[in-house]
């Protein structure tokens, strides 16, 4: 059956094609900079398409201002943070889950509650325990900021509970230990909960800008978002000679999120899959 559309149809049809090009558009333009010859790059306007096509901006961008130093920076925290924080809370969560844990309704609730407190709030007080520690000016300030949450502990927890309880018993008789059934039973069952979480701390310390701008003042050991930051704020050279075009900050751009376009595809499917069962089991 043929539908029609009806004025408002065509209205919310035209809404979502400029909120479309106000997304797209940007990320197009930067794009056919970064891939833009110095010459095409000083020409005014937005540019869907590489004029001249040249990689000349990566190459200063990575060569001349460094730009590969804050990219492994930021691949070595996000990736040993990502870990770390997908084994805390995965293990908080398993340890949630024993009939026999102490208080732990409380302790949910404690949870919940810091879910509600911002982290501008416990800014001063972070950057304070890491300056006693002795922690200021490296990567484990970084790291073990956000290492554990209760966002994270409540979604696993709740994946966690969907295993049967008697199969961890039948676990238990076979002589299993907890850390035999945490990582054969519990942890391959919630591989769609773990893909979630993982796509969220890897986007979130990916994108970290308020710790490593209070904890990091040496250059060498600042992240890609802070590098970003240099890049956007440079007028117009670095020294007396060399020029910072848009190309070159364009290609920054698209170093900095080419991680997370790339990351993302491998998990999707099981991200959307993991959004979805959490939200829904009892």
């Amino acid at each position: 059956m043929r539908t029609r559309l009806t004025i408002a149809d065509w209205i919310l049809s035209l809404i979502m094609v400029c909120l479309i090009l106000v997304t797209v558009v940007p990320l197009l333009n930067a794009l056919a900079l970064s891939f833009s010859s110095n010459l095409a790059a000083v020409e005014p306007g937005i540019h869907l398409w590489p004029k001249e096509f040249s990689i000349v901006g990566y190459q200063t961008a990575w060569r001349k201002l460094q730009f590969w130093r804050p990219f492994m920076n930021s691949v070595y925290v996000t990736a040993v943070g990502s870990f770390l924080h997908m084994a805390a809370s995965s293990m908080a969560a398993y340890a949630l889950l024993q009939r026999d844990f102490p208080l732990r309704k409380p302790v949910i609730w404690l949870m919940l509650l810091s879910m509600t407190v911002p982290g501008e709030a416990i800014m001063v007080p972070l950057y304070i325990v890491n300056r006693e520690l002795g922690l200021l000016n490296t990567y484990t300030s970084l790291i073990i900021a956000g290492m554990v949450s209760g966002f994270t502990i409540l979604l696993l927890f709740n994946y966690f509970r969907s295993v049967p309880l008697s199969l961890m018993e039948a676990a238990r008789l076979d002589g299993a230990g907890d850390f035999t059934i945490f990582t054969r039973v519990f942890l391959p069952v919630s591989k769609p909960g773990l893909a979630a979480v993982g796509l969220f701390q890897v986007v979130g310390r990916w994108n970290q800008f308020r710790e490593p701008l209070l904890y990091i003042t040496n250059k060498a050991k600042s992240t890609i978002q802070i590098a970003l930051r240099e890049v956007s704020m440079l007028s117009d050279a670095t020294s007396g000679t060399d020029v910072v075009l848009a190309n070159t900050r364009m290609a920054a751009v698209v170093i900095g999120v080419s991680v997370l376009v790339l990351v993302f595809p491998f998990v999707q499917k099981h991200f959307i899959q993991g959004i979805v069962l959490g939200a829904t089991k009892e």
